[in-house]
């Protein structure tokens, strides 16, 4: 070997891709980083002229060319090696694969059949069948497509491989490595259009999922499946194809038919529908999917991913991003301790209410209240006039016990749009479930001012906001049958109550204005510079709740800070009780 072919040997070890022999000179193959094609030919006279070669169309219709009635004989193989090289090399297949993929080009890009490919080789029917796995090989690599997965006898060429083609670049396959969740439902996305155009059957489709999840651990989706435990081919694939139509379609309203695709054969789809419509499969009992409703009634050939399921298994997503907030979580360390005054009774009762939600006392009652066949759930209501200390006596209950509250906002959830509230209140049940699963000790949750959402329900209601409001109230008490936790609801007029509510609430505490006594105490409590004899005469002169005898004494610190007063303290507080009362024989100041 001569030196100068020595040293063209070293130049194309560093810069070639390919180096082929033909017609009496070398073609020598060069890929730039955008798979951009040239070709330096080198002929035994002059080794270092250069010449442009084909593109990667330019190659795949040399091919087609010399391949028509060519038999796939190795003449025709050897005569067109350097164009099969450069596609065996650039697409990553064999390049008996090329010569099939070039002759799909040619007779597709849709709709080809292995009659077609006979035809153009002049080979038997029985031949061309033997190169099956070659096709098969080419699907994998997403350069055919079948169309239809069943019989696979006919396929396209993917208009992302013609596009690449286009800009003379070799299709590569999207990597399905390292994604984010977005990406993972891109590529899940494909997948099941693939399913829907017949172009994989639901078992490869279970496997190229489960390849999918495999090769991306990190994605938050990924991990909750895994948390979900093993789930059967079939409920895998409807609960991925529910995610898939949420994420990429905006469809959270699934009907039988959209399903059909899922299932390996007809007589599973059937089974599957009247599991589905009794509510016993195994994703609705595991609260994963439900039936929609239509004025709280369960439409049982709609169905639809739970609150709960979009709040944990697409998280990230934020599915739920756009709805308005229902609740506050308020844990139970930054509730400040305060001290509260009751008459006789009412201090009773919210006693052994604090001792039963004692942790140690909780677990054992719950623990009896299962093994005898009673609901495991405790809702209570708290009831009376306006600043008796409902609220407060459930905040500081959660203190003194170590109890979060998830806290409702009742307006939030009376939405204006109908056929949203009711969604409202089975995602904010969704959550405290949720929230009971995760909590070291079970929270409250607190409906403060519930009158809206547990009045009288609406009798023969023909108007959307009466049924909307009838809606509300049957969900609430179709939890309440349910809860497994602690719920209490503060109302100012009981009066409203409807009885079946009335029924299931366990403990029902009326709270009374405090006696004279109790006022005394809440004033000296509240203006620890008062004394007794002022607090006297403030509390028999003015029948007033704590909350209200609150507000006076912060009247009472603003003025000490902005003015200074100097005036008499007991005149100051009078002139301030008379403007919280308001009544008809007082006069009627604003302010300060």
């Amino acid at each position: 070997m001569s030196d100068c072919w020595l040293c063209l040997r070293e130049k194309i070890k560093k810069n070639a891709l390919i180096i082929k022999f033909f017609h009496g000179g070398y073609y020598i193959i060069h890929v730039t980083k955008k798979m951009n094609i040239m070709e330096k030919k080198v002929t035994p006279r002059k080794k270092n002229q250069m010449k442009q070669v084909p593109t990667l169309l330019q190659a795949i219709e040399r091919v087609v060319e010399l391949s028509r009635d060519s038999k796939l004989s190795d003449e025709f193989m050897q005569e067109t090696s350097p164009e099969l090289s450069l596609l065996s090399e650039m697409y990553g297949i064999t390049e008996r694969q090329a010569v099939f993929f070039c002759v799909c080009m040619e007779k597709g890009p849709r709709n080809v059949d292995f009659d077609d490919l006979a035809r153009h080789l002049d080979v038997s029917n029985i031949r061309i069948l033997g190169y099956s796995s070659d096709i098969d090989a080419l699907a994998r690599r997403r350069l055919l497509r079948y169309r239809n997965a069943k019989d696979e006898n006919s396929f396209d060429i993917p208009q992302p491989v013609i596009k690449a083609l286009k800009r003379n670049e070799a299709y590569e396959t999207p990597s399905q490595k390292n994604l984010d969740c977005a990406g993972l439902f891109e590529v899940i996305g494909q997948m099941f259009e693939d399913l829907d155009d017949d172009a994989i059957l639901p078992k490869d489709l279970y496997g190229e999922l489960q390849v999918l999840f495999k090769e991306n651990p990190q994605v938050g989706f990924v991990k909750h499946i895994k948390e979900l435990g093993h789930l059967r081919l079939e409920d895998f694939l409807l609960l991925l194809f529910f995610c898939h139509r949420l994420v990429n379609k905006d469809d959270d309203d699934i009907r039988f038919g959209q399903m059909e695709d899922c299932f390996l054969c007809p007589s599973n789809y059937v089974t599957t529908k009247g599991l589905l419509r009794s509510g016993e499969h195994p994703l609705m009992t595991k609260k994963l999917i439900e039936h929609r409703s239509e004025d709280g009634m369960a439409d049982t050939t709609r169905y639809k991913l739970t609150e709960q399921t979009k709040r944990t298994l697409l998280e990230e997503m934020k599915i739920n991003a756009a709805e308005e907030k229902l609740a506050d979580v308020i844990k139970a360390k930054d509730l400040r301790e305060k001290k509260m005054f009751y008459v006789e009774e009412n201090q009773r009762q919210v006693s052994e209410l604090q001792s039963f939600f004692v942790p140690e006392n909780y677990q054992k009652i719950r623990q009896r209240m299962e093994q005898t066949g009673f609901r495991t759930g405790f809702a209570c209501l708290f009831y009376g006039g306006p600043g008796t200390g409902k609220t407060e006596t459930v905040y500081q209950l959660a203190r003194q016990t170590g109890r979060d509250i998830m806290v409702v906002d009742v307006p939030q959830i009376k939405s204006k749009w109908v056929g949203d509230s009711e969604k409202n209140i089975k995602a904010l049940f969704d959550r405290y479930r949720e929230l009971v699963k995760k909590a070291k000790q079970t929270p409250i949750l607190l409906f403060n001012e519930a009158d809206a959402i547990i009045g009288i329900r609406q009798q023969g209601a023909q108007r959307a906001v009466e049924k909307m409001e009838n809606s509300i109230q049957n969900i609430i008490l179709q939890e309440m049958e349910t809860l497994d936790g602690i719920m209490i609801a503060t109302t100012n007029l009981q009066q409203n109550l409807d009885k079946a509510f009335e029924r299931r609430f366990l403990y029902k505490i009326k709270f009374e204005k405090p006696t004279v006594e109790a006022r005394v105490q809440i004033w000296r409590s509240m203006i620890p510079d008062l004394n007794e004899m002022d607090a006297k005469t403030l509390a028999a002169k003015y029948d007033f709740s704590g909350g209200q005898i609150e507000n006076i004494a912060r009247h009472y610190t603003i003025d000490s800070i902005l003015h200074d007063a100097k005036e008499d303290k007991l005149a100051m507080l009078i002139n301030h009780c008379d403007n919280e009362r308001l009544d008809e024989n007082t006069p009627k100041r604003i302010g300060f």
